[in-house]
């Protein structure tokens, strides 16, 4: 299927690895050129990117020095992808309500939210212009409050919700806003040791490889397996392109069948 995205711009948040890298790599493949921002620069990311910009994006600072690098690099921006997130964040507790602390809800909201809502706004003035579009990576934790680290749930939901208010507002003036919520995917954040993956299989007291064999069956998905991070960046892919043309202000799913909803 031919997708149209040849010669078409895109900044791609977090996309150092997992995800955000798989994004990086699908739409460089289509013939995009990619900005790709992450807080640590790899080797995968220079080469799927016309240029790997490292900054932080839980800061204003952050933000900005991306999007002036991207507008130098590339001109304009046609595709916005808000991927930084995630529950792993840097002296993260897992445990209950009343365990976390406000320091742990505001990192969680300005990771997993905030983030989002100063990259959009500094891409939409271009955006605008050239009818672009914008994809968020949320999480079918924002269907499930009570699942994950406390707030994380809760940061998605708002992400979602923020995701949909852009669409109505901005919609109408040709930009294309939807998101996409995966389940678990296997990327370096459940597979790798030290990270969200090992640290649930430690509080369960499991074996790591264990643990995530038995993901499939423990989350009742209809799916034998969890999804790959690959699978997520062909969804993305799709929704960045002309032949999703009319889809605006939809929320994709992508879980194995994890959610019970219809």
């Amino acid at each position: 299927m031919e997708l149209g995205l040849t010669g078409r711009t895109a900044v791609v948040t977090g996309a150092g690895r997992g995800i955000g890298l798989a994004v990086a790599q699908a739409l460089t493949e289509e013939g995009v050129r990619v900005v790709g921002s992450a807080r640590t620069i790899t080797p995968e990311l220079e080469k799927a990117s016309v240029a790997a910009i490292s900054a932080d994006l839980s800061t204003t600072e952050g933000v900005t020095a991306l999007f002036d690098a991207a507008r130098t690099e590339l001109g304009g921006i046609d595709i916005l992808i808000n991927n930084v997130g995630g529950g792993d964040v840097d002296k993260m507790v897992i445990g209950g309500f009343l365990d976390i602390t406000d320091d742990q809800w505001a990192r969680m909201y300005e990771l997993n939210l905030m983030s989002a809502v100063r990259a959009t706004r500094a891409a939409l003035p271009s955006l605008i212009e050239r009818r672009g579009a914008i994809i968020t990576i949320s999480s079918i934790n924002s269907q499930l409050p009570a699942a994950g680290p406390v707030g994380y749930s809760e940061a998605k939901a708002a992400l979602t919700a923020f995701s949909k208010r852009i669409s109505e507002e901005f919609g109408p003036l040709g930009v294309r806003v939807n998101t996409v919520s995966p389940g678990v995917v296997g990327t370096p954040l459940w597979r790798e040791s030290g990270r969200f993956g090992a640290k649930l299989a430690e509080v369960n007291g499991v074996g790591h490889e264990e643990f995530l064999a038995a993901l499939p069956q423990q989350f009742g998905m209809a799916s034998p397996r969890i999804t790959e991070q690959e699978e997520v960046a062909a969804l993305v892919t799709f929704l960045a392109s002309e032949r999703a043309g009319n889809i605006l202000g939809a929320d994709y799913v992508i879980d194995g069948g994890t959610l019970k909803v219809v």
